[in-house]
């Protein structure tokens, strides 16, 4: 061999073998690249593989739909911020192609890399998938499927704490509980034990639990990195450690917060509320804190936000019981403010400052009157809200009834030249108050008017806060609509609607004026006139209503009479102002010593001293058992029980429920139940059922069907001798078969999943009365044949047919097969329950939890037939 072909072969040889080689390896890696082999080449595959692909790319979209979550969520500052942002199926409609994709790529590598270590987290995204699509039943079924088929701890435990959430945003608490106790008995990971403390928290903050919420976050707080948004985290920390009065906790926290550079929001808030709760002890740190909320106000970048630092400081002030800086405060947050939830907080403080510690009730019902109009109908204790503005503007109609009814019979006894006087220079120093304001060019959104008319008998007193634009006002708009109709009634929009001399005149509203009354400046001076001189059409209007006959001032007399009763109501019932019951009612008995409602204000002035001067209400119980004995409440005195027994308060009752009804009519739910509140507080009559039932239907428009029928049952069973009884259990069955057929409608659909606890169950009719029968057969029928499993009977009612009796605690399938097959066999034997007919068949624990919730006995049946006999057979 020559050494050139030697030569040839030591080139070519090497050459020959790499092919080889190369195709041999390809080979090789290909065979293992099979989901049955079990390799190492095979798992490396697979895990490389599952992992960068549809592990990966299922990750990813997930991380868009949570962004698109989280960026799509609106803060409201005022309240504790939701540890995680809501979404709704709007939301999820417009993240719906990534959900699809994500489910796909996860479902690949799933199918494709069965053996590989991301099959247990490839599930857990397709379970957050469906968590966020809202499917929440197939988001729990996932993760429970990685709970019972994982072997990776790590990956049951991340499961389970992804099934907390699911079962929270479903509103499913108790199945969160259980969860979340079973969790914290294991041994999580770093990652899983920050993870459960956060859902912990959302689950304590859902339930406003706001003590376990921090605890929570607390313990979690060394192990938040940047990507947990720690920054929030600590503002809510910060937030609720200041709901539950920790200001040096919360301090702390919004320091925190503050030294993770947030987001500049949250920057701005953690900032003001960081001088809200500064720890006070001297004046230097009131001081401080005062100066923290100027340098807020100077930063440029805070312009937007000087409507809620003012509403802040206002409420520094009144922690400090700075009563005159706060209020100035809280109007400046109106005045500068561009949102109408920190105008209506900012109307509501200031009216509970009128209310509560000031007593000026005309101001405090203006207050709250702008709030209900500025607040939005979630506001928390709305409803409380609405109440007392109701009652407050009950209590200035009152008020403005009296002094208004007072003033025209003051001028009733004037010549008309001194009137025109008194008119002019009314509106002339209105005038000049319009014209300063306008000067002024402030840029005040808000006037607050709480004088219903302008009196020309004012005595100087200043009730009126005022800046510049009426219309910016609703509430102020209200009173002056109110008062327009009041006094020219309901006429249409013309012109010179005015004129005495049109051929429909104006409807004057209890004005209680003669036809002849017209004004005097139409015939005087003319119509025109009157229309382009102010002081004239003031005097045009005030003319009409001053009362001239006899029968025209008694009748002004008797509303002012009836204004001082529903006054000294309204302070003694509502307001729970004694001091101030007692002097309205005194004042009308002294004005009025001949009225009507002396025995009743008699009465009224004997409870309110009975319990603090006993010689004022002996006075009192003497002048109304002498001057009216054989009145209804001196015999009240004399037998406590006797409205309950005259019957009167059913009368009383009646009323109250005519209104309640008429309100429930219109929906306005509110009012009815307000009066069906007050009926009730007359005592328990043979009429008092009418009432709650009333209740229960208006639960029936303003809650969940499972409260209505709760309700309902509990009326059943306090009056099942009463009539009303067979008419609320037919409610009950009506709505109950509304839920049924609706659960009919959506189909009722068992889960196919048996390696879990079944249940033995005996379906049987409560009419046999066989409960304690069967519970007795099964238990005895357990010891002999099945003594060693450890099994448990209970019972529970299915509905108002059926009871149902269970065994728990059959390990899976086959051992329920086996019991199931045992008592059928056996059924004859247990001679007590040869007589009766029940169904039986086994079930597993969640289609059991369906089964309760749905009675869908017929269609678990059908699934029992399909899924256990017919397998079996």
């Amino acid at each position: 061999m020559n050494v050139g072909f030697l030569r040839f072969l030591a080139i070519r040889g090497p050459l020959k073998n790499y092919a080889l080689y190369t195709v041999l390896f390809s080979a090789v890696w290909m065979m293992s690249c099979s989901p049955e082999r079990n390799t190492w080449t095979s798992k490396a595959y697979h895990n490389t593989t599952a992992h960068f692909n549809g592990y990966w790319y299922a990750n990813e979209e997930i991380r868009k739909i949570e962004k698109t979550i989280l960026d799509a969520q609106v803060d409201d500052y005022n309240r504790i911020l939701r540890l995680f942002p809501t979404f709704d199926t709007a939301m999820a409609s417009g993240y719906d192609k990534e959900i699809q994709e994500a489910i796909k790529m996860a479902s690949l590598a799933i199918q494709r890399h069965p053996n590989s270590k991301w099959v247990d987290d490839a599930y857990i995204l397709v379970g957050k998938a469906r968590h966020y699509s809202l499917d929440w039943g197939n988001a729990i079924q996932t993760f429970k499927h990685v709970n019972s088929k994982s072997k990776d701890k790590d990956a049951r435990h991340l499961a389970i704490i992804n099934l907390i959430r699911t079962y929270v945003e479903h509103k499913e608490y108790n199945n969160a509980q259980a969860a979340i106790d079973y969790l914290a008995k294991a041994k999580l990971s770093k990652l899983n034990e920050k993870k459960f403390l956060l859902e912990k928290a959302y689950f304590y903050q859902e339930l406003k639990d706001y003590d376990n919420m921090v605890r929570n976050l607390s313990a979690a707080d060394k192990m938040l990195k940047k990507k947990d948004h720690r920054g929030r985290i600590y503002f809510i920390l910060g937030q609720v450690y200041q709901e539950l009065g920790f200001e040096a906790e919360a301090y702390n926290y919004y320091k925190k917060c503050l030294g993770t550079n947030p987001e500049y929001e949250v920057d701005f808030y953690a900032r003001l509320y960081m001088a809200q709760v500064t720890e006070i002890s001297r004046s230097r740190d009131i001081n401080s804190a005062r100066k923290s909320f100027r340098k807020l106000l100077k930063d440029s970048k805070n312009k937007e936000f000087h409507d809620k630092i003012y509403y802040e400081m206002g409420i520094f002030e009144l922690k400090q019981k700075n009563l005159n800086e706060a209020i100035a405060n809280f109007k400046q947050s109106v005045r500068r403010g561009n949102n109408s939830r920190i105008d209506g907080e900012a109307f509501l403080r200031l009216g509970e400052i009128y209310y509560d510690t000031l007593k000026d009730y005309r101001l405090s019902q203006a207050y709250y009157d702008s709030a209900i109009n500025s607040l939005p109908p979630d506001y928390e204790n709305y409803a409380a809200i609405k109440t007392r503005q109701e009652v407050l503007n009950e209590f200035v109609t009152h008020l403005n009834t009296i002094e208004w009814q007072d003033s025209l019979l003051k001028l009733s006894s004037m010549d008309t030249a001194l009137i025109r006087a008194r008119v002019e220079s009314v509106v002339n120093e209105r005038k000049k108050e319009e014209e300063a304001r306008a000067k002024k060019r402030k840029r005040n959104r808000v006037e607050i008017t709480t004088q219903e008319n302008i009196s020309i008998f004012d005595n100087g007193s200043d009730n009126t806060e005022t800046v510049d634009w009426y219309f910016g006002n609703p509430s102020a708009m209200a009173i002056g609509q109110n008062e327009f109709t009041r006094i020219w009634g309901t006429i249409r929009l013309e012109d010179n609607w005015r004129r005495s001399s049109r051929e429909t005149g104006p409807q004057i509203a209890q004005s209680n004026v003669p036809s002849d009354s017209v004004s005097t400046a139409a015939a005087e001076g003319g119509a025109e006139t009157a229309a382009e001189d102010p002081v004239a059409a003031e005097y045009d209007r005030l003319v009409q209503q001053i009362p001239k006959t006899d029968a025209d001032k008694q009748a002004a007399y008797d509303k002012i009479e009836e204004a001082y009763v529903k006054l000294g109501d309204i302070y003694y019932f509502k307001l729970k102002e004694n001091q101030n019951a007692a002097e309205t009612y005194i004042r009308l008995l002294s004005r009025f010593p001949e009225t009507e409602h002396e025995p009743e204000v008699l009465y009224t002035l004997y409870l309110i001293h009975k319990d603090s001067a006993q010689a004022e209400a002996e006075k009192y119980a003497s002048l109304l058992t002498s001057k009216y004995p054989q009145s209804t409440y001196a015999k009240i005195l004399e037998n406590p029980d006797y409205l309950h027994e005259s019957g009167l308060a059913v009368e009383k009752q009646k009323v109250f429920y005519k209104k309640a009804y008429e309100d429930f009519g219109v929906k306005n739910y509110i009012g009815a139940v307000n009066a069906i509140e007050e009926g009730l507080a007359l005592g328990e009559t043979t009429f008092t059922p009418n009432l709650k039932l009333l209740r229960v239907l208006i639960i029936g428009q303003t809650e969940d069907i499972s409260k209505y029928q709760f309700e309902l049952e509990q009326f059943i069973k306090a009056h099942e001798t009463n009539t009303l009884a067979a008419y609320a259990k037919k409610l009950l069955d009506t709505s109950r078969q509304f839920q049924q057929a609706e659960e009919k409608r959506r189909g009722i659909q068992y889960v196919a999943s048996f390696d879990e606890p079944h249940y033995f169950v005996v379906v049987h009719r409560r009419k046999d009365k066989i409960e304690s029968l069967i519970t007795s057969s099964l238990e005895a029928f357990n010891s002999r044949n099945f003594q060693n499993s450890a099994l448990k009977t209970s019972n529970l009612i299915l509905n108002e047919d059926y009871g149902i009796t269970f065994v728990a605690d059959l390990s899976g399938k086959s051992a329920a097969v086996d019991y199931f097959k045992t008592f059928i066999e056996k059924r004859s034997s247990i001679t007590p329950l040869g007589n009766y007919n029940f169904h039986n068949f086994v079930i597993t624990k969640n289609n059991f939890d369906i089964f309760y919730r749905t009675k869908g006995l017929d269609e678990y049946l059908q699934f029992f037939e399909k899924n256990y006999q017919a397998q079996n057979q």
